[in-house]
């Protein structure tokens, strides 16, 4: 049918850039074959979407360029499976699968005025950079803006080429650790929540979020909580739950929730209001 798109086919792409973030993780630089789908497509920091490798399979991935810079759409990948295996070979020139977007985002129409403060593990930065972006794009709708970011080692940090110009920045507070000492490290060393407490963000008037591995995020909210932050204030991304990205198949469900379609972005109290399954 003229003027349709059917959400379950995948719009042709061409992989433009690659970017070899870590040993285990890539990113994808990406343009749709239709200059017209390029030109008028939107979405918003946080939303996700499916990328397949033709003969292959798809997977769900954070879009983590922001809105403001629409060059191209940028994804990364950690090599976990077999469609992420093969998503790691593709290079430049390469054609992909996108069905974008999905999901729902950060809402940061309601932060406008606060401080906002994002804590990020490992591959969990992704999530946190497109809105970490288009906050520092929007800079003067907010308040301070800080960002914890920490890996197991220098070498598991991702996104290493935006590092300097995050660092230099005079409206942006950042705070880089590692698990454990490194030679010519210069930054913080130990786990995020004790760095986060050694930190002491007051909750007043502040938005915290979250991204990374499970556990990571288990003791971060105990930290978050200790240090008075409420749940409601407190935002975090179950993009890795999503398989059709539509609601349909009920993967993703979570009791009466679908993470695709009311999620990813939950934020704790939000979650507290699930069952337990996570």
């Amino acid at each position: 049918m003229a003027g349709t798109h059917n959400p379950l086919l995948p719009e042709m792409a061409t992989v433009i850039e690659t970017v070899q973030e870590t040993h285990n993780i890539k990113t994808f630089r990406v343009r749709f074959d239709d200059e017209e789908k390029m030109k008028n497509f939107t979405f918003q920091p946080g939303q996700v979407g499916q990328l397949s490798v033709f003969g292959v399979g798809e997977s769900t991935f954070v879009i983590n360029s922001s809105p403001t810079r629409m060059d191209y759409l940028q994804f990364s990948v950690m090599k976990a499976g077999e469609n992420t295996a093969a998503l790691h070979k593709l290079n430049a020139g390469d054609k992909i699968g996108v069905r974008a977007p999905l999901g729902n985002w950060f809402p940061y129409e309601q932060w406008k005025g606060k401080n906002v403060f994002f804590i990020g593990g490992g591959i969990g930065m992704a999530p946190i950079r497109t809105i970490m972006v288009y906050l520092l794009d929007n800079r003067k709708d907010y308040g301070d803006i800080s960002l914890l970011y920490g890996a197991k080692t220098p070498a598991d940090l991702s996104f290493q080429s935006d590092m300097p110009e995050w660092l230099e920045r005079k409206d942006l507070n950042v705070t880089l650790t590692i698990d454990n000492p490194a030679d010519g490290w210069e930054h913080k060393v130990g786990l995020i929540p004790n760095v986060l407490k050694e930190i002491g963000p007051k909750p007043k008037n502040t938005i915290a979020v979250l991204c990374g591995p499970p556990i990571m995020i288990k003791f971060t909210l105990a930290a978050l909580v200790e240090l008075g932050f409420p749940d409601d204030q407190i935002y975090t991304t179950l993009e890795k739950r999503m398989k059709c990205g539509i609601g349909i198949c009920g993967r993703c469900n979570i009791g009466g929730k679908l993470v695709c379609v009311d999620g990813p972005v939950f934020s704790n109290k939000q979650l507290k209001e699930l069952p337990p399954e996570l």
